[in-house]
């Protein structure tokens, strides 16, 4: 999906988030000292049931093992600064309750995972809404690659592309999220 505007570029954008970073259903954003610009980002989350290398697109959905919805958080000045230096973007993607997610739901339960809808409320009011048909680079294709240049490991989350309606946390934040009537997640900022 198209974020921020960028240009979409001809292969995934991949980076790695540590496990310090997950913060699961019902918890509490902690916002980093350092920044002042932290962005979400609502995306759907596949969990990888098994190892997998080399794995056609073919044969990609069924290495997954469940599906939920997620927040990447991004300190947006941060990662500016890291960007303008040429450095990685571990510091703004990577703290503490950056990557939020919720419970799975079982992928034998998911009859259409090219057609879930999902979205973000933020204090009742609708921020982002999306649709996976709608993205740039379908399932998979995400796992296909991933496989071919990482390797995939089973309990990887992958988290998939945001749509439209990136914007800042504050403070006091409620956030809701949904996929497809079949699991949510609310969290809140610190």
């Amino acid at each position: 999906m198209a974020e921020l505007g960028n240009r979409p570029e001809p292969e995934p954008l991949v980076f790695l988030k540590p496990s310090s970073a997950l913060l699961g259903d019902g918890g509490t954003i902690r916002l980093p000292a350092y920044s002042q610009d932290v962005h979400h980002e609502t995306e759907v989350v596949l969990l990888i049931g098994r190892d997998a290398h080399d794995v056609s697109e073919a044969e990609a959905c069924a290495y997954i093992a469940g599906y939920g919805i997620g927040l990447d958080l991004t300190a947006r000045d941060t990662q500016s600064e890291l960007k303008a230096k040429g450095m990685p973007w571990t510091k703004a993607k990577g703290f503490a309750t950056a990557a939020c997610v919720s419970a799975f739901v079982p992928a034998d339960e998911v009859s259409q995972p090219s057609g879930m809808d999902f979205s973000l409320t933020v204090n009742g009011t609708l921020r982002q809404q999306g649709d996976t048909g709608m993205m740039l680079f379908p399932i998979p294709f995400l796992i296909s690659f991933l496989s071919r240049h990482y390797g995939l490991t089973a309990g990887d989350l992958i988290y998939t592309g945001t749509p439209e309606g990136v914007a800042r946390l504050q403070s006091g934040d409620q956030l809701q999220l949904d996929l497809h009537g079949q699991v949510s997640a609310r969290f809140t900022v610190a």
